[in-house]
């Protein structure tokens, strides 16, 4: 599933291409990908039609569209973009062929030497589209938020928090809230409330930088040891931005079909029985490590990060 810096590669392609232009028309080919659009595929077709795209924004993996009509007044909507497993959107010519899994196509206004739609392509339908309210959030404070700098966030991603590399990311209080709680440290780190954009790849990438255990207690991390772990959140997704995210196959692809190469840059995880980087280096040969986590995998060295005698697994 694309984590933050896929989602902020996309992000920047949309802003490149698509913002300030008019949606001219929305087409709906497959009404599962908007089925969190109560009124209907017919009533988000026509919202949206007409309507100018003010800005691309992103926190976490979410990902939104401010409208505006052509009045230009602040935006009070969004059109709500989650990728899901297997989401693209993608900026072609009008003349392209369709994808085989084209779900939404939106045409815009025209501009000189730039592709005419958007579309939202989906093999998997985890993803989707929706339109939402503007609201405010309890840390509406502006920042982050896109070139704006809108202080509003979609009511469906209110609950999301900031993300490390949100200028407003406050490591302070995420350093409390997770010695307030009782839980696993990889576990907190995939909860997007406390903090947005990890998922599976970068958690481990991060716990390995920080020679961090993912089932270390939350509750037990000083705080040297909190920034030193969201120090490394923040390096290896800028790292990962800037080779264009994580591709493992065709599915995660920028706005113009290209895949991101820092799969070849990964410490930890996908690395099970293959030589730690680290210990390497050191003279040792300890072997990355599969683990089971949450119905998924969990990859780590076990010298460079030991297993605590209270793991809360």
């Amino acid at each position: 599933m694309p984590e933050l810096p896929e989602v902020e590669v996309v992000r920047r392609g949309v802003a490149r291409w698509v913002v300030g232009r008019t949606v001219e028309e929305a087409q709906v080919l497959d009404p599962r990908s908007v089925r969190r659009h109560e009124a209907g595929p017919a009533h988000f077709a026509h919202e949206l039609s007409g309507a100018v795209v003010a800005d691309a924004v992103r926190r976490g993996k979410f990902l939104w569209l401010p409208l505006t009509g052509a009045d230009g007044a602040d935006p009070q909507e969004a059109l709500l973009v989650h990728l899901g497993m297997s989401g693209q959107l993608l900026v072609q010519d009008a003349g392209r062929p369709d994808e085989k899994h084209l779900k939404v196509r939106l045409r815009l206004g025209p501009r000189p030497g730039v592709p005419d739609e958007l579309r939202f392509v989906d093999q998997r339908i985890f993803g989707g589209m929706v339109l939402d309210p503007l609201v405010p959030t309890a840390d509406a404070a502006p920042g982050g938020l896109g070139a704006t700098g809108l202080p509003l966030v979609p009511a469906r991603a209110a609950h999301i928090g900031r993300d490390p590399l949100d200028p407003a990311f406050d490591a302070d209080a995420v350093h409390a809230r997770l010695r307030r709680r009782r839980t696993g440290l990889k576990r907190a780190l995939l909860d997007q409330s406390l903090v947005s954009g990890i998922g599976n790849i970068y958690a481990d990438e991060a716990l390995w930088r920080a020679r961090l255990h993912w089932a270390r207690p939350t509750d037990t991390l000083r705080r040297p040891e909190t920034v030193r772990l969201l120090d490394a959140v923040r390096a290896v997704m800028e790292q990962a931005l800037a080779a264009g995210g994580t591709s493992f196959d065709s599915l995660y692809v920028n706005v113009n079909g290209e895949s991101g190469w820092f799969a070849r840059s990964l410490d930890a995880y996908g690395r099970a029985g293959r030589a730690c980087r680290r210990c390497a280096e050191e003279g040792r040969g300890t072997l990355i490590v599969r683990e089971q986590f949450m119905n998924r995998s969990s990859y780590r060295c076990p010298a460079c990060q030991r297993t605590p005698r209270n793991a809360r697994f």
